[in-house]
C-alpha cells in the first residue's frame, strides 16, 4: 500500500512513526505500514457467497456460502489466535462479508480481543441497520468497492442497481460518523472512470481512495488482458500525484493510496527527487520501512474455509489451516520453503527484480502475479512499468508493455 498523499503532502515523516517506537501495537493506523516488528495485517474471507458476480474478484465467489466455512466457534478460536500472535488488524473480507449471519459478533470479538476491526463490501447490503451494527461494535474503516460511474460499476458487478445501492450505503456510514473509503480497481476497461470517481471523493465528502492494480488471481487471471499498459500504469500515478496536491493546496482532507504495485512507490520517490528533492531523503526512508510488498510478511491471508496464505491475491498456495494450527505457529514455521523465501526474497529474484536498485522499497512486487504469468514465483512482475535506467539495470527483459 503506497500513501501517494502521505508521501507527496508531507502528511507523515520519519519522526511520526519514530514517536511510537515504530511498534505495530501502538502505531496509529495511518502509520502502521511503517513499523518494524511486521506483525501481519490478517485478511479474513469469512466467506465464500457474493450477493454481486463481479468481474475481478480474487476469490471467485459463489452465490451461496460453501459448506466448509469457518463455524462460529472456529472463527472464535482462529481470531483469539490471532490476538495472541500480535496481529494489529483483521480485514474482514469474502465473498461479501455482511452477508455471514454472525459476522457483527465476530467483529465485535475481534475489537474485544484488542485488534483493530476492518471491512471490505461491496456496498449494497449497507442498510440503516447494518450501519448501526458497524458503529456499535467499533469498526475501524469500511472500504466500499467501486468500479467507475454507474453504467461501468453495474456492468462490472453483473447486477443493475449496484451502484446506487453502493452510494447510500457510504452516505449511511458516513452520516453516523464510520470513515469510509472508495477501493476501485484499475483496468482498461474503467480507466476513464477514475477522474469522476476521484471527483466523488469531494462531492461525497469520502476521505480516502485506494486504487488498486489488478491481480491476476481468482477471476482476476481471466482478464489479465483488461490490464493497463506501462504506460497507462505511470499516467495514472502521475495523475493521482496531482489530485492529491490538489486537495492538499485547497486544505480538502483527502487520502489517496494504491494497492498491488510498490512500482508506484519508486515512482513517487523518482518524482520527489525532480520536484521536491529536499523531502526525498525522508520519504525514501518511510518506503524503506515500510519494506515494499508485504506477502507472507506484513499481510496474511486466511481464507472461508481456514487455510492461510500469503495474502488474500494468492491462493494458489496454503500453508496449514487453522482447525489444525494456530494462525502464529502456521505463520512462523520457517520449514514451509515459500513461506520461508517471501519474509528472505531478495537472494532469490530473478531478471530486472534482482538487479534493481531499489528492491529494498519494492521487495521485488507481487510474486503471485509474476507466477501467473511466468510459472516462476520468483520471475519478474510482468506489471512493473519503470525503465531500465530507472531502476538501474543494464540490459534486462522489458517492462510490461
Amino acid at each position: 500500500m503506497i500513501g501517494i498523499s502521505k508521501l507527496v503532502c508531507g502528511s507523515a515523516s520519519p519522526g511520526d512513526v519514530l514517536r511510537y517506537g515504530r511498534h505495530s501495537g501502538r502505531l496509529p493506523p495511518h502509520l502502521l505500514q511503517f513499523s518494524e516488528d511486521k506483525r501481519p495485517v490478517v485478511v479474513w474471507n469469512a466467506t465464500l457467497a457474493c450477493n454481486l458476480s463481479c468481474a475481478h474478484c480474487y476469490a471467485d465467489a459463489l452465490p451461496q456460502a460453501a459448506s466448509d466455512e469457518l463455524t462460529t466457534a472456529e472463527a472464535h478460536r482462529m481470531l483469539a489466535d490471532l490476538a495472541a500472535f500480535g496481529v494489529p488488524v483483521v480485514l474482514f473480507s469474502g465473498g461479501e462479508p455482511l452477508v455471514r449471519p454472525d459476522i457483527f459478533e465476530l467483529m465485535a470479538a475481534a475489537r474485544e480481543l484488542g485488534m483493530r476491526a476492518v471491512l471490505s463490501t461491496n456496498g449494497v447490503v449497507l442498510t440503516d441497520a447494518a450501519v448501526e451494527q458497524l458503529r456499535s461494535v467499533g469498526v475501524s474503516y469500511v472500504g466500499v468497492s467501486i468500479d467507475g460511474r454507474e453504467p461501468t460499476h453495474d456492468r462490472f458487478r453483473g447486477r443493475a442497481g449496484a451502484h446506487r445501492a453502493r452510494i447510500e450505503g457510504i452516505r449511511r456510514c458516513l452520516a453516523v460518523g464510520l470513515k469510509v473509503g472508495l477501493r476501485f480497481t484499475l483496468v482498461q476497461n474503467n480507466q476513464a472512470d477514475l477522474p469522476w470517481v476521484v471527483d466523488l471523493l469531494e462531492a461525497e465528502s469520502i476521505p480516502r481512495l485506494c486504487v488498486y492494480h489488478l491481480a491476476y488471481t481468482g477471476r482476476g487471471a481471466r482478464i489479465a488482458a483488461w490490464d493497463v499498459s506501462a504506460s497507462q500504469s505511470r499516467a495514472t500515478v502521475e495523475y493521482l500525484i496531482q489530485r492529491a496536491l490538489d486537495f492538499h493546496r485547497r486544505g480538502l482532507a483527502k487520502e489517496i493510496l494504491t494497492v498491488a504495485n510498490h512500482a508506484d512507490a519508486v515512482y513517487v520517490l523518482l518524482w520527489l527527487q525532480r520536484h521536491q528533492p529536499e523531502r526525498a531523503p525522508a520519504v525514501e526512508q518511510l518506503l524503506r520501512w515500510n519494506g515494499g510488498n508485504g506477502a507472507g510478511v506484513a499481510i496474511g491471508c486466511v481464507d472461508h474455509r481456514g487455510d492461510v496464505h500469503h495474502d488474500q491475491f494468492w491462493r494458489r498456495h496454503t500453508f496449514g489451516n487453522v482447525r489444525q494450527r494456530p494462525f502464529g505457529d502456521i505463520w512462523s514455521d520457517s520449514s514451509q520453503p515459500l513461506l520461508a523465501g517471501l519474509k528472505h526474497r531478495r537472494p532469490l529474484l530473478k531478471g530486472r527484480c534482482a538487479a534493481c536498485r531499489y528492491v529494498d522499497i519494492c521487495n521485488g512486487n507481487l510474486r503471485s502475479r509474476a507466477e501467473e504469468a511466468a510459472g516462476d514465483v520468483w520471475a519478474p512482475d510482468p506489471a512493473c512499468y519503470l525503465t531500465d535506467e530507472e531502476i538501474g539495470v543494464a540490459a534486462a527483459a522489458p517492462a510490461h508493455a
